[in-house]
């Protein structure tokens, strides 16, 4: 038997947001338990042969991306994306199998440049799959031929991220200051000035508010354009681009 994921148990590069308890409720997981990597419980199961049928001949890779269905722009975040283990999933998950490029779809997913165009679009409480088939991802070529310069080809360096993320560091400020990378080269990749980064990340009202009640400080936007600036700079340059956080805690 597998376990059935719902939309509300996944978060940005975390399949342990949320899980059921016994009495049918449901809680948010702790850092300990998601660094102990200890598994959701879920509400339903599903025997692993109807998995197989659903599958067969069309998919054979152990994991999926997927994303929530409901929705609304008025929330924290509005496209809320992850990398999913080969489970059962409930309508209010979609799926995508890509061919290649997992993990830079991951990031451009996650990221707040791509979530800020994704709440333009959406008109209601549903991100489904002819809408976010019109949102403009980054193409790989656009990923790849950005001119920085790192100790690693770009969709390489964006793999080792996001696998680091998705396996749950257990330090908060390595995990900050991992997506924060991928969010301030997302930026890049769009084409976005350093002003109009920060207008973009100025808009998530709710992630700036529960930064300021958490650290006295937009945090998020903080991190992020000082990486920003790291990769404008390397870029300016053609200097090999060097983490403004590598003196940070690594997990």
């Amino acid at each position: 038997m597998l376990p059935l994921y719902e939309a509300k148990m996944i978060h940005h590069y975390d399949t342990h947001w949320a899980t059921y308890e016994p009495d049918g409720s449901t809680r948010l997981m702790t850092a300990d338990e998601k660094a102990g990597h200890v598994p959701p419980m879920p509400r339903y199961w599903v025997h692993e042969s109807e998995i197989d049928k659903k599958l067969d001949g069309r998919w054979d890779k152990p994991w999926f991306l997927g994303w929530r269905d409901i929705c609304r722009a008025t929330d924290a975040r509005t496209f809320i994306a992850t990398s999913l283990p080969r489970v059962a999933f409930g309508d209010p998950m979609l799926l995508a199998m890509p061919s290649e490029g997992r993990s830079e779809l991951q990031a451009v997913w996650s990221s707040f440049v791509f979530d800020f165009v994704a709440r333009q679009k959406s008109g209601g409480t549903h991100m489904k799959y002819f809408t976010t088939m019109q949102l403009p991802v980054a193409t790989a070529e656009q990923i790849h031929g950005l001119p920085l310069q790192m100790d690693k080809p770009i969709g390489e360096w964006i793999g080792t991220q996001v696998d680091r993320l998705n396996a749950w560091p257990t330090g908060e400020t390595t995990r900050d200051a991992l997506r924060a990378e991928l969010d301030a080269l997302m930026l890049h990749v769009y084409g976005l000035s350093r002003e109009d980064g920060e207008h973009v990340l100025d808009t998530f009202s709710i992630v700036k508010a529960k930064d300021l009640k958490a650290h006295g400080e937009y945090r998020t936007c903080r991190l992020i354009l000082e990486a920003y600036d790291a990769m404008a700079k390397a870029i300016a340059t053609g200097e090999r681009y060097r983490s403004p956080f590598e003196n940070e805690d690594a997990a």
